[in-house]
């Protein structure tokens, strides 16, 4: 099937390498001429795990190739898929603007039928404002459906997530949008849920404010455990076990941030409150989240007697292992709060995300390994679970700090034994 993408970012791009890969002819469209240069040479701008191969695989098989020409490829292909970012704005509501921008131009190509289906997460009811839009910048008599087919795709495991998939959602109002993306699926093993189209799009925000809600609860949860000396580890197990509530994101830590999380949380607090409907638990479950930053400085705060003047290092930037995103990452709050109380250096490092942070913090010491960060300073923080992070020299990193102080915001190492090697350890919910 010949698929145009419409944005080349996190989702577009794996959307795109993933239908060729399964066989599709498939066009991805990007206005940004830097990032065409790098995807045409086989180069991602970000990292994600696999991302480059794949790519370069499909443009070698000729399955795949970059546009900056959205008429042309809208205008060769049958399905067109959305994908351009929809990021918040100040009020917490979803900046469509992009979205906007690709339905005029999808619109002006409309020679035959087409099938234009919203990856991008957006409101409900955008389905019916683009269904509108399209009908009034099309050509008379242009024969086309709107679709709504969320992603799910998790950075870090992007590939796999499309390939193996939980479930594919499809919201349609035809048999015919219906049965186009029921075929283009069907080489995957995964149930397949067909619903309308407003259905679809709440399916998406619903699932992440969900998660984001089980991840504020088990960090308030973790907070109990500090002042009891209950083990969050040992309660997150016992409630896990019980098939109703899962183990999956009951991991207590520093909060959660990137891309999705955060900024679906406000757009759906933002929808509920247009729609009448009273959502404060969401609005508590962004408010625990934004507190986690401020929390975790304190408690090193009052380990070390006072961070004024001190040196810190930082292991992780990211707002999870294996990507380079920093968007709404917890080192980022973390860092401006640690500024705040005046420390007088950071030492930072991440296997992939040091560039990137670099943009909003030039002036903190950048280092080629935790042993590096970790020299002369008065603690460690560890606030991204990278797994190289838990093989180090724990006794060298030791030596070569000021104080043996790790505040752990992760939970990666275990606190007996922490204590046995002579460390001043804190975790999140263990004591």
């Amino acid at each position: 099937m010949k698929i145009a993408v419409i944005g080349s970012g996190h989702v577009g791009l794996v959307t795109g390498a993933c239908f060729a890969e399964l066989g599709n002819e498939v066009i991805c469209v990007d206005h940004d001429k830097k990032k065409l240069r790098m995807f045409e040479n086989g180069e991602i701008p970000f990292y994600e795990p696999g991302l480059d191969r794949l790519v370069h695989a499909n443009l070698t098989e000729g399955r795949l190739s970059f546009s900056g020409d959205t008429n042309s490829a809208v205008s060769a292909s049958k399905v067109i898929f959305i994908c351009v970012g929809t990021p918040s704005l100040k009020t917490g509501e979803v900046d469509m603007s992009a979205i906007e921008k690709s339905a005029c131009q999808i619109a002006k190509s409309l020679n035959n039928y087409k099938l234009i289906v919203e990856k991008s997460t957006v409101p409900v009811e955008t389905g019916q404002w683009l269904l509108k839009t399209l009908e009034k910048k099309a050509p008379k008599g242009a024969d086309f459906d709107v679709a709504s087919n969320p992603e799910f795709l998790r950075e870090g495991s992007a590939i796999h997530d499309f390939m193996h998939p939980d479930r594919i959602i499809i919201g349609v109002s035809s048999e015919k949008a219906a049965s186009s993306l029921v075929h283009l699926y069907s080489s995957l093993n995964a149930p397949i849920l067909i619903t309308d189209i407003k259905s679809a799009e709440l399916i998406k925000h619903a699932s992440n404010s969900f998660l984001a809600m089980k991840i504020s609860f088990i960090n308030a949860i973790a907070d109990i455990c500090e002042k009891t000396g209950a083990d969050i580890l040992r309660v997150a197990k016992g409630m896990g076990l019980d098939e109703r509530i899962g183990h999956d994101f009951l991991n207590a830590g520093i909060g959660y941030g990137g891309s999705c999380f955060p900024k679906d949380v406000s757009a759906f607090i933002n929808i509920a409150k247009k729609l009448g409907c009273d959502f404060k638990l969401l609005e508590e479950v962004r408010g625990i989240n934004e507190k986690r930053s401020i929390h975790f400085v304190k408690r090193v705060d009052k380990l070390l007697g006072g961070i004024k003047n001190k040196t810190i290092a930082i292991w992780g930037l990211s707002f999870k292992p294996d990507t380079d995103d920093i968007r709404e990452a917890p080192a980022v709050y973390i860092i401006k709060e640690l500024m705040k109380k005046k420390v007088k250096n950071i030492r930072a490092y991440d296997p992939k995300a040091m560039d990137n942070i670099k943009n909003i913090y030039p002036n903190i010491s950048y280092c080629n390994s935790p042993y590096e960060a970790a020299k002369g300073a008065h603690a460690v923080l560890v606030l991204t679970e990278w797994k190289d992070f838990k093989h180090l020299d724990l006794l060298k990193i030791k030596s070569s700090l000021k104080k043996p102080i790790i505040a752990d915001g992760r939970n990666l190492y275990d606190p007996g034994k922490m204590k046995r090697m002579g460390f001043q350890y804190i975790a999140v919910g263990r004591v």
